[in-house]
């Protein structure tokens, strides 16, 4: 669950409330993890309801009902709160990837997975209610996590610069995903792992000189697309 990892890996701690041994690690208790939870679910029903950029502190507070001072603890303003789940959601597709043996794109279909089991948060956050900052946000966590996979693969005298490169995928992707998650999903997540795959693959792969692996491509042609709902 997200709201479990963002409380595990969050990177930005207001206190310690125990130590672990000699380790001296930090430890939040139950009663910070159900305040931290409430303030998260708070900002994303908020977001569905609204979208981001309307959303206020204020409103925030009201929703989670806390007092003001107990959200001020924990978070400096609204985008600490929204730093904070993204920075899990990094997490979250980080591991995913590094656990896909080295498979182009690793964090692709978990991704699709993830808002597949995670609706109205990662409806909120993808979707068009997400707002500028929440959208500058997850493309450059998935700009770093297309970088270290280009990267290690591109040839040195490959035509295409990475960047360039980098800015195809990550936008292609994006676009699949905003359309997907805004559309109630359509197609299940491995159909539109196979799409952005089969849309994606063949030509970076080309552009940059990488010899793709068996694995990187879908194992088969996904079915056709041409019922995906047009945008309102």
């Amino acid at each position: 669950m997200v709201n479990e990892q963002i409380n595990v890996r969050v990177r930005y701690r207001t206190r310690a409330v125990g130590l672990t041994g000699n380790e001296g690690r930090m430890a939040v208790d139950r009663r910070v993890r159900r305040t931290r939870e409430a303030i998260h679910r708070a900002l994303v029903t908020l977001m569905l309801e609204k979208g981001y950029d309307a959303v206020t502190v204020a409103e925030i507070i009201e929703r989670a009902d806390i007092g003001r001072s107990t959200f001020y603890t924990h978070y400096t303003d609204k985008q600490h709160v929204l730093y904070t789940t993204l920075d899990a959601v990094a997490d979250f597709l980080r591991a995913q990837r590094d656990a896909s043996g080295g498979r182009l794109f690793g964090f692709s279909r978990a991704l699709f997975e993830h808002v597949h089991e995670q609706r109205e948060l990662l409806r909120a956050l993808l979707g068009r209610r997400g707002g500028t900052v929440v959208h500058n946000r997850i493309r450059q966590v998935l700009v770093d996590l297309v970088r270290e996979d280009l990267e290690s693969r591109a040839r040195p005298d490959a035509v295409v610069p990475i960047e360039i490169a980098v800015d195809s995928v990550v936008g292609s992707y994006l676009a699949l995903l905003g359309r997907w998650a805004d559309d109630r999903e359509p197609y299940p997540p491995q159909q539109m792992d196979a799409v952005f795959r089969q849309l994606v693959i063949p030509g970076i792969a080309a552009s940059l000189g990488i010899t793709a692996a068996p694995d990187d491509s879908p194992s088969k042609a996904p079915k056709d697309c041409s019922g995906l709902p047009e945008r309102a």
